[in-house]
């Protein structure tokens, strides 16, 4: 296992406002660098923990993934007890080269098939519950490079050494590469410009959260079935969102992971992300109370573009209605 130089995150929040974030943070913010492989199989008592790395096209990246969390924590130390690759529709060798490293390969569609299949992230997080029996569930995107098995570590380390926590979340930095320089912590452009204002606005008890939409974390199976799941890209501001608005603050955490690098999104996909975390946000101001009598959302995005040969602009329409899926609780009870 590498190792981690993570920086403090927790000292980024104005050391001069005593208030209830910052005392959170100060307390709820770990480094992986304090958990270790052998601690936290001692600290399992007898709790089985889940992996699940869910993937589209990500033949180049999750290989090497599914190897160094099955040899590092599978088969040198026996952190995890199961390790799943929810393929979400690949078109790519993605499912092929998972198993190939050692994984549980489920397709998407395959899970709940009764209940029908929904394109994105969300689902693919959501039937991922149904897929495993862990009583721990951490979820790790599949398109990291210089993976480091620690994140597995960190994320759950605070989970199995605290009674008090529910859930924890990867804090890192993104280095944005646009192809002729690399910014160190350039990235996560629809975190900045758009959760992060919203949480601001809206739930500025989670403002402390380095990264909302970060797709590293865990959670205990009993939190994460009580919770309805979004749709597509909204699926990591919702799920903050509710167990907040269920445990409150203190049941969350937050690790810092160090770096984190994968691959930078055009700008057209990060306006249809966007639209996401807007779309559920808004589910969330409805269902917890925090507004009422509003117009429903709208659910199309038009994007714009110069035609190169005609170089009149072009507009296209994309639709955007990720839905939501109901507590998984409320589905094995049906």
């Amino acid at each position: 296992m590498t190792e981690n130089s993570p920086t403090v995150f927790a000292d980024r929040i104005d050391a001069d406002t005593a208030d209830p974030v910052r005392d959170w943070s100060t307390r709820r913010t770990y480094r992986a660098g304090e958990f270790s492989p052998v601690e936290l199989v001692a600290a399992k008592a007898g709790r089985r923990i889940s992996v699940v790395l869910p993937a589209r096209d990500e033949e180049s990246t999750v290989a090497a993934i599914v190897t160094a969390l099955r040899t590092e924590l599978m088969e040198w130390v026996p952190v995890i007890d199961e390790l799943v690759v929810v393929d979400s529709h690949s078109t790519d060798s993605t499912a092929t080269v998972a198993a190939d490293a050692g994984a549980r390969v489920v397709s998407q569609g395959e899970i709940l098939p009764a209940l029908g299949d929904v394109p994105g992230k969300g689902e693919a997080l959501w039937k991922a519950l149904a897929a495993t029996d862990g009583d721990l569930v951490a979820y790790l995107d599949s398109d990291l490079r210089e993976f480091d098995p620690g994140f597995a570590v960190g994320l759950l380390g605070p989970l199995l050494t605290d009674p008090g926590v529910v859930f924890c979340k990867g804090a890192f930095d993104r280095p944005l590469n646009d192809g002729r320089t690399i910014l160190p912590a350039g990235g996560g452009r629809v975190t900045e410009l758009v959760a992060r204002p919203l949480l601001a606005t809206h739930w500025p008890a989670l403002t402390g959260f380095i990264q909302p939409l970060g797709g590293e974390y865990a959670g205990t199976r009993e939190a994460l079935e009580s919770i309805p799941f979004a749709g597509a890209y909204g699926v990591d501001i919702g799920i903050l969102i509710d167990l907040y608005e269920m445990y409150g603050l203190d049941a969350l955490a937050q690790v810092d992971l160090g770096r984190r690098v994968h691959r930078n999104s055009p700008d057209s996909a990060l306006a249809v992300m966007a639209m996401h975390q807007h779309l559920a946000v808004l589910t969330r101001l409805h269902r917890h109370g925090r507004v009422a009598g509003a117009a429903p959302p709208g659910d199309t995005l038009m994007l714009h573009r110069r035609d190169a040969v005609t170089g009149e602009f072009v507009a296209e329409t994309v639709e955007v209605a990720p839905g939501e899926r109901p507590p998984m609780r409320e589905v094995r009870a049906s």
